[in-house]
This record gives structure tokens, C-alpha cells and sequence, in this order.
């Protein structure tokens, strides 16, 4: 977490890394991916690395082969997603499918691991992929509402949210409320007429509109539109990835939020607030 000294502060950096590839339904596979990406990532300096939705297993469409492959948050995928955090130091974000007691269903569920393999923070999916001939919901359960998680590393506090949530902006704005200067959002954006162009749009737009930093992890290849990116409060792509797998990174510090909303308090002058149903 390197620190750049100005004539009257300083200024700590959070190096964040974004990575992308296409999971498949071999796990064990798709852990070390995980594992080989996050090296890459620390080998750069990340403090924060971020991998995309459902990096557990990913099947052609979301049905029963996801829930067969679903584990609990105390599973052996989870358990590895740990020891890989471990031993780079690293805060690990990931989406994974989680086994849910007492329910046919599973969650579409993100988890963040500390630098010392502990689990920091849980997000279940709130808002279930029914959309462009998708249905999630038929074996997804949706999230409950409720105060978000958050993780902090070198002074930001980090909220996570997934995929088909970039589509409601109240979500980023509840995130925003808790406190959260750093959305991560893994995701499987699925290829379509236009899709690419709503996922740059969007996620430059929570980021500009709540005046925050937004680190998008992807998919890529045939299941995923690919294109992850680190975005700044001004809604400045910092860092981004075409269609291929890999990683990028950039550093982020509390001052550029703080910097952005003397400029443009958006947040303070805003007659309306996010309230839950």
C-alpha cells in the first residue's frame, strides 16, 4: 500500500486489480485461474483483487447443474479463496455459488476474504438476472435487504454489489449511505446487441452520480461481455481490459473522493434518499 508525500498530508494509495476470464464447471480449475490471476495482481502491488461472478462454476445457463455444484461459505472453494488471500496478503473478492439450508434454491453470493485468510464480507445477489430471456430466479434465491457489508483497506471502505444490480441505482446509492467509497462489482455480463455498451455506460454512471470509485470484474469468453474496468469518481476509466483474460490495477486514494465532491457535492444537495420497501 505505497504512500505519496504532498507539502501538507499524506496520501495513502490502495492499489485495486481487476481480473477477468470464463469460468467453466471444472472448480477445482477455476480456483487455480483464481489463484494464478491473484498472483499476477499482487505481483503489481494489489491490495484489493476482484474476479468476477459466479468464478465458482459457471455452466451455459444458470440451472440445476449450479445448484448440484453450490457449496456452503465454509466449503472447500471458499476455504481455498482463503489460503490464496493468505499467502499474497491480498483482500480476494469473489462471486460463488452458495448452498443455502433448508432450500432448494442457492444465492448468488459475492464473498471478500481479509489478508489473513478470514472472511470480511458477504453480499447475496438482490436483484436476480429475469431479464433478455434469463430467468435466475428459478433456482437463484434473491438477497435480503439489509446493511450492507463493507471492508476497509488503507482508509476506503469498500461495499459490493453484482452484475444485474448496475441496473438499479438505488443499490450503489444504499452502498453509498453505508458508508462505501469503493463499489466492486463482479459480474457475468452476458454478450448481446448493445450489452457491451450498457455495461460502460452504467458503470461509469454509478460511479459519476455517487461520485465513487466502481471496479468491475468481468467475464470474458463465451459467457461474459468481457470489458472489466476501474472507474474514478469523475467517472475516468483508469484501467480496463478488452475481451481477453487478465488483469489491470490502479491506485485509488480517499483524497480524489474527497477532491471530487468539493467539486461536485451531488451527495450533500440531493432531495431524496434511498429507503428500504
Amino acid at each position: 500500500m505505497p504512500s505519496h508525500i504532498c507539502s501538507h498530508s499524506v496520501v495513502i494509495m490502495v492499489e485495486v486489480a481487476v481480473a477477468q476470464f470464463g469460468p467453466g464447471q471444472d472448480k477445482q480449475e477455476n480456483l487455480r485461474t483464481v489463484r494464478m490471476l491473484a498472483q499476477e495482481a499482487a505481483d503489481f502491488g494489489a491490495d484489493v483483487v476482484v474476479v468476477p461472478e459466479y468464478s465458482m462454476f459457471t455452466a451455459p445457463s444458470v440451472d440445476e447443474r449450479i445448484v448440484d455444484a453450490a457449496e456452503p461459505l465454509d466449503g472447500e472453494f471458499v476455504t481455498g479463496l482463503a489460503d490464496v488471500a493468505a499467502a499474497l496478503k491480498i483482500h480476494l473478492v469473489a462471486g460463488i455459488a452458495e448452498e443455502l439450508s433448508g432450500d432448494e434454491r442457492i444465492s448468488n453470493t459475492l464473498v471478500s476474504l481479509s489478508p489473513t485468510g478470514n472472511l470480511a464480507a458477504v453480499y447475496r445477489k438482490l436483484h436476480l438476472y429475469d431479464a433478455f430471456g434469463f430467468t435466475e430466479s428459478d433456482v437463484i434465491r434473491p438477497g435480503e435487504i439489509a446493511k450492507p457489508e463493507t471492508f476497509t483497506a488503507g482508509g476506503l471502505t469498500f461495499g459490493m454489489q453484482t452484475c444485474y444490480d448496475l441496473r438499479f441505482p438505488e443499490t450503489t446509492r444504499h452502498l453509498v449511505d453505508a458508508g462505501t467509497d469503493v463499489v466492486v462489482l463482479p459480474a457475468q455480463w452476458i454478450p448481446g446487441p448493445l450489452k457491451e455498451d450498457h455495461w460502460t455506460t452504467l458503470v461509469r454512471a454509478r460511479a459519476i452520480e455517487n461520485t465513487i470509485y466502481v471496479a468491475a470484474a468481468d467475464q470474458c469468453g463465451r459467457g461474459g461481455a468481457g470489458n472489466s474496468m476501474i472507474v474514478d469518481p469523475m467517472g475516468v476509466v483508469c484501467a480496463s481490459l478488452g475481451e481477453s483474460p487478465g488483469v489491470v490495477h490502479s491506485s485509488l486514494t480517499a483524497e480524489r473522493v474527497r477532491e471530487v465532491r468539493e467539486k461536485n457535492p451531488a451527495l450533500e444537495l440531493r432531495r431524496f434518499r434511498v429507503a428500504a420497501p
